[in-house]
């Protein structure tokens, strides 16, 4: 929430002077400046702790009392703007709705900050439909971020306009924006108790749309849900936080849990879905050749289907304090031993002897494996990608590369639904493997981390907290919902 401003990380001062913790008159502030030892100007410098350190309001307003006074009634924008913030960190809405009419007379556009901190200040006054057209404002200069949309949202459900909440929801989804889930928990808290089959359905679509883009609810959201359910007048739903047996069975009802494998029909839907939009149409040429993804194609068409596809640079460099090919050839040859037929992926400068590149060690690996190694300006995961599905659903990779990019390149919903689901199951990640050591691997569950359901059962994976994960991290925690018949 801070306001962007130049000077806003401002460097620390030496002989720092202490913030002030009451209002002061001209002559303490007077004093104040004279004693200020910073090269950066002093009422910058000031209200920029003021904002940080969430000083009083009162003692902020003394500020702007003092710089006005100076400046014949005029306090420049970036003042405002902490001043502004500080009101909003207070909830102090009736100063929020001053500066709003200064700033509204002052200056015919704001910058984002400005305008997100009006948006969030005023949702909680009476004057909280202002902030909509504050909104529409916003839009004609840039699309509006998940946060000022979550405001917005917020403040409609606050003061019981749902149909606006609605529309601003749809609105933040048609710009293929994820909204934040505290968004989606706010319909879901605003819905207890409610008997409405209109705004019912809306929620089971939201759980639809976690479930479509393997978003996880936190552990305060999954409380809300459940109180949702169970709250629904007449449909006798009942709630347990549970977990889920390595055999994809239900701890709490004992239903299965969806297999994490695909169906023939759709592994080939979405074999050829990568080989059009990743491999084909995607942005891979700008970093290969189209003779050399030739010669790739060709090179694993003349191969039997491989068991295993080793991205060799990705895992080479796995652990940094280990030598690159004493570390991939340590991979290869566990790997051999359980006669897999493996393919290493690797690039032309790996072949060349260096401190992390030992020849023999390279030759090693080209005994155990087949190797194709392209040109250095190569990127390896359409390779990856290809050799993998081209061998059949049995095939698994090997890389800790999360692939975002090339779920972004997918086209629809549906087709990085399966995507994700595909990486899941057959992506190995390496927890150990330094060299001397057994290899190990991140464990493949059997069974899908999404939001489900069979109609009068609901199974919703949460995050205990909220973490940035890699993709074959699941969560473990499980909400089951069932209709008591």
């Amino acid at each position: 929430m801070n306001p962007q401003s130049k000077d806003h990380d401002l460097p620390p001062v030496r002989n720092t002077i202490q913030l002030p913790t009451q209002p002061l008159n001209s002559e303490e502030w007077d004093k104040l400046k004279a004693d200020f030892k910073g090269k950066t100007r002093f009422e910058s410098w000031i209200s920029s702790q003021m904002a940080h350190y969430h000083s009083p309001v009162d003692v902020a307003k003394s500020l702007l009392a003092w710089v006005a006074a100076k400046n014949n009634g005029i306090v420049d924008y970036d003042l405002l703007v902490r001043y502004l913030h500080l009101c909003v960190v207070h909830k102090q809405t009736s100063e929020v709705i001053d500066v709003y009419e200064i700033m509204k007379a002052r200056y015919k556009i704001l910058d984002s900050g400005g305008y997100t901190l009006l948006i969030r200040g005023l949702i909680q006054s009476d004057r909280w439909r202002e902030a909509f057209l504050l909104l529409e404002d916003l839009k004609k200069v840039m699309t509006p971020s998940k946060k000022n949309y979550n405001d917005c949202i917020q403040g409609a459900l606050l003061h019981q306009d749902v149909n606006t909440a609605w529309n601003l929801y749809q609105e933040l989804l048609g710009h293929d924006i994820i909204p934040m889930l505290e968004t989606l928990k706010a319909f879901f808290d605003f819905g207890k108790d409610m008997k409405d089959d209109n705004y019912s359905n809306k929620l089971l679509d939201i759980l639809l749309y976690l479930r479509n883009n393997q978003l996880y609810p936190g552990e305060s959201f999954a409380h809300s849900i459940k109180t949702w359910f169970e709250s629904v007048p007449g449909k006798q739903w009942k709630g347990q936080f549970t977990t889920i047996q390595k055999s994809g069975q239900c701890s709490g009802c004992g239903k299965t849990i969806e297999s994490i494998q695909l169906s023939p029909e759709d592994y080939e839907f979405l074999k050829g879905r990568i080989m059009r939009d990743v491999i084909d149409g995607g942005d891979q040429y700008k970093k290969t050749t189209p003779q050399e993804l030739k010669r790739f194609e060709n090179f694993v068409k003349s191969c039997p289907p491989f068991d295993i596809v080793i991205d060799g640079l990705n895992v080479a460099k796995m652990f940094p304090k280990a030598r690159e090919s004493q570390l991939l050839l340590n991979v290869v040859s566990q790997l051999a031993k359980q006669n897999l037929r493996l393919l290493v992926l690797g690039r032309k400068h790996m072949l060349r002897k260096s401190s992390q590149w030992r020849m023999d060690e390279m030759e090693e690996v080209q005994k155990q494996a087949r190797c194709f190694f392209a040109d250095n300006i190569s990127k390896d995961d359409p390779f990856l990608l290809y050799a993998t599905l081209h061998s059949g659903n049995h095939c698994k990779f090997i890389t800790n590369d999360l692939m975002r990019d090339h779920k972004a390149c997918l086209p629809d919903a549906k087709t990085q639904r399966l995507f994700f689901k595909w990486q899941q199951g057959h992506q190995l990640a390496i927890i150990n493997g330094f060299p001397g050591s057994k290899l190990t691997f991140q464990h493949i569950l059997s069974y899908d981390t999404v939001v489900q359901t069979t109609g009068d059962s609901w199974h919703i994976p949460y995050d205990e907290d909220l973490v940035e994960r890699y993709s074959y991290e699941v969560p473990t925690k499980w909400l089951c919902l069932h209709q008591k018949t």
